[in-house]
């Protein structure tokens, strides 16, 4: 897209078959996305985005959705006769033939951010119908996230600068002025906007921040005056960097001060802000695990150690689901989130659904396991009230009783792997046991080169073991984690199998839950950083200490 963007003329009319939405996605944190952005993302056939904002709206689209690649116009191409590069404008008004919904999606606020203004006037002048989704601006979003609140109970003004488009009438007014000023640079051009704020008559000593990677979990926010803001990024050795050129939000004015932002910024103090934490399970079961870690400020990197396949011998697995529609069988016990995955398939291979269930009784393993077969249309009758594990199944297994119970058969899909304690349990409360492969478990494919260097290197702050199998397998297909990175583990005996590989675990969850791992780990993120504030240290990630320093097993 050229900086000043298409001439309305540019574009011949066209019939209005199609409509365009222009979208704001935000600053950067998908989660800032409106609902009604969220609803267009769902009905588009064409998204049109530049790299990053797909990353952050691509998960709300349609599969199938076209994402044509947005490219700015290359004069020597065109001049050559070879216009193989296209501008956003150019691809809304292709795509929008035939009656096609197009969003084009932009960082920000259509109206504040970019230059979505010039394409809507290309819309408008060709009759193509559009509408307009506001997003979270950055000059708002990023100060919200960096604790830095623009006006006060005196409603101070508060002003929007461009510096890159800021002509020199605009840094008087702000310069004279006492207004909180809102400058959107790069972060090599910091320094000279401050110097064009004190030359129009700020003080120096006026404090400012200056917020990289706004509302990210890469975010950083750097605390300093007009005066001091170049020495405090060369301190930091943030400056000079080929990364300069990253767009950066600063807030300059009173509300922007250091004992403020002690109190009020709650998202770079999460406990486990900016953590790359790794967790090593299949992708379906990594999901809601990524997500909790999301909402403690970590960056969860997924790679499967474990896939999935079908048993090598379907035919069992085929009798034990016929045997369920003919009445072969009074329960059906569920012990993974894979188990109830792969009836579900095979369910609809035979154009089954939930309701062959209905007369057997259903029992699950855990939560998250129960929480699969209700997206299944199945409610358990039995998951345990104490430990979420077969032993704990077997806790609240009722014994068998020929007067209450027609059939004394269980139907028991699982993994190739499995261990026989349900079973030999099941047996010694009276009841005959089907014992089906559903699913056999194999070593994953190693992951990318950069992502076992990670491992080996120390890239990662923290990984993850949510069974004996993980450790196992993750040092076989990408090695040893490092030593400064913290290990988490979710049981006794996953931990011993951490420890024999050489391993020093640092949290132990207290109980045999994801989500309680997950839990423990933010614990120990908090203890940590509540130490190097009471010690009047700098708060650093796990990967940035030196290598060997002393690590505490901690139970939470």
């Amino acid at each position: 897209m050229s900086p000043t963007g298409p001439a309305a003329s540019d574009f011949p009319p066209l019939s209005p078959q199609g409509q365009v939405t222009f979208l704001g996605a935000g600053p950067g944190d998908p989660g800032l996305l409106t609902l009604r952005a969220v609803e267009a993302l769902a009905s588009a056939d064409v998204l049109v985005a530049e790299p990053d904002v797909l990353d952050v709206v691509r998960g709300h689209a349609r599969a199938g959705v076209s994402t044509p690649e947005l490219t700015v116009v290359d004069v020597a191409s065109t001049t050559a006769g070879v216009p193989v590069l296209r501008d956003a404008a150019n691809l809304v008004m292709e795509a929008v033939k035939g009656g096609r919904r197009v969003v084009r999606a932009v960082a920000g606020d259509p109206g504040l951010d970019g230059n979505a203004g010039a394409e809507m006037l290309a819309c408008a002048a060709a009759g193509v119908p559009f509408e307009v989704v506001p997003g979270v601006a950055a000059a708002v979003g990023v100060p919200a996230y960096a604790g830095v609140p623009l006006r006060d109970a005196q409603g101070a003004d508060v002003r929007f600068v461009d510096a890159r488009t800021a002509s020199d009438r605009c840094w008087s007014e702000v310069g004279a002025s006492d207004a909180t000023a809102v400058v959107s640079t790069t972060l090599d051009a910091v320094a000279a906007a401050a110097g064009e704020l004190v030359s129009a008559g700020r003080k120096p000593d006026t404090p400012l921040t200056v917020t990289i990677a706004g509302t990210t979990t890469r975010q950083r926010t750097w605390t300093a005056t007009l005066g001091t803001i170049a020495q405090v990024l060369k301190q930091a050795k943030v400056l000079p960097s080929p990364e300069g050129h990253r767009p950066v939000i600063a807030v300059v004015g009173e509300r922007s001060s250091a004992a403020q932002r002690d109190q009020l910024a709650w998202f770079e103090s999460k406990p486990l802000f900016g953590w790359k934490v790794l967790v090593p399970r299949t992708k379906e079961q990594a999901a809601s695990l990524s997500d909790q870690l999301r909402s403690y400020g970590a960056v969860p990197h997924e790679v499967p150690t474990i896939a999935v396949e079908p048993p090598r011998t379907p035919q069992q697995m085929e009798r034990a689901v016929k045997g369920l529609v003919t009445g072969r069988y009074e329960w059906i016990a569920f012990t993974s989130v894979n188990a109830v995955k792969a009836v579900r398939e095979k369910f609809e291979e035979y154009g089954l659904d939930a309701r062959a269930f209905a007369g057997i009784k259903v029992a699950a393993v855990g939560e998250q396991t129960a929480a699969a077969l209700v997206d299944f249309g199945v409610k358990p009758d039995l998951v345990p009230s104490g430990e979420q594990s077969a032993a704990g199944l077997l806790e609240d297994w009722p014994p068998y009783d020929p007067v209450f119970d027609p059939i004394d058969r269980v139907f028991l899909p699982r993994a190739d792997i499995a261990t026989e304690t349900l079973v030999a349990g099941l047996i010694e409360l009276g009841w005959e046991v089907d014992d089906v492969t559903a699913y056999r478990t194999v070593r994953a494919s190693p992951p990318p080169a950069d992502t076992r260097e990670a491992i080996k290197g120390g890239g990662f702050d923290a990984v993850l073991f949510t069974s004996s199998s993980t450790v196992r397998n993750l040092v076989g297909i990408a090695g040893k984690p490092h030593n400064v990175t913290v290990i988490a583990c979710i049981g006794p005996a996953t931990a011993k199998t951490a420890e024999e590989h050489g391993l020093r675990v640092d949290v132990l969850s207290p109980e045999p839950s994801v989500h309680k791992l997950a839990e423990a780990l933010s614990a120990f993120g908090a203890q940590r950083r509540d130490a190097a504030k009471e010690a009047g240290d700098p708060v650093t990630r796990p990967s940035e200490r030196r290598p060997g320093a002393r690590r505490r097993r901690t139970t939470t």
